[in-house]
């Protein structure tokens, strides 16, 4: 068995199992509205009635959230199963949960390694900006992100993979890692220039299972989409996130 069916065996047995659970950010602290005021939670109902988080997501705009196409891949895109939650730090309460008008999913989504993994929802009703909610900045075309750049991931869930899950929105500082190094460690044709990979240089810290839709910040810009990660901030295999400044003109042209 190559590095590539290793690795894709992983992922799909992380990724699958953890679908309908919360957000999880590794070794991170509670964060609050004032620093991430665009963030968004998404809730998934397969029988329309009791909704539970399932991504995470950041406002784009007053009637866009940018999350993660994953988020449906196995659930079928029918939009009356989601809900998006804004205007709060948990993900079961507070703030305004907003129905969900059209699931747009970016067209060349591959299943196999997850490129291209980036969508929108986009809600019924207006998102009423304040100082507590309004959208994030996304990374222009030409946005430059070097190598070992402090970023932030956020989102809600464990801390580490058997702990008990917060429903408490979190956030942890990690580095991007070199595409190169990321290529050497899950396969030069499992990564493509539509990824950062980002991690810390000791497990137990960084994004973790099923944190997928959240978004990842470099000086408060939105550079990443959470796409997938093995285990919990595992220092073996860094998170990879979408890289929206591939996407800038597609995420303008549909949110």
């Amino acid at each position: 068995m190559n590095k590539v069916t290793v690795i894709l065996a992983i992922v799909c047995l992380s990724t699958a199992a953890a679908l309908p659970e919360q957000q999880r950010i590794a070794g991170g602290a509670v964060a609050t509205l004032a620093q991430h005021p665009y963030t968004a939670a998404v809730l998934y109902a397969s029988n329309n009635v009791n909704f539970l988080p399932i991504c995470g997501g950041a406002i784009i705009n007053n009637r866009s959230i940018l999350t993660a196409i994953y988020c449906w891949s196995k659930t079928g895109v029918h939009s009356n199963q989601f809900r998006a939650r804004t205007g709060s730090v948990n993900s079961t309460s507070g703030g305004v949960l907003h129905n969900i008008a059209q699931i747009i999913s970016h067209p060349n989504y591959n299943s196999w390694n997850h490129d291209n993994n980036i969508g929108i929802l986009r809600v019924s009703t207006i998102i009423a900006f304040s100082t507590s909610v309004r959208p994030v900045p996304i990374a222009g075309s030409n946005y430059n992100l070097a190598d070992y750049q402090f970023v932030w991931a956020i989102g809600w869930g464990r801390t580490t993979v058997n702990s008990v899950v917060s429903e408490q929105l979190r956030r942890v500082e990690i580095r991007t890692i070199n595409q190169g190094r990321c290529s050497e460690i899950y396969g030069v044709s499992f990564v493509t220039p539509n990824m950062i990979c980002a991690g810390w240089p000791t497990t137990g810290r960084g994004s973790c299972v099923a944190d997928t839709g959240s978004p990842l910040l470099h000086n408060n810009v939105a550079v990443g989409v959470t796409s997938f990660s093995i285990g919990c901030g595992d220092v073996n295999f860094p998170p990879i996130y979408t890289r929206i400044s591939r996407y800038t003109t597609w995420i303008q042209a549909n949110a």
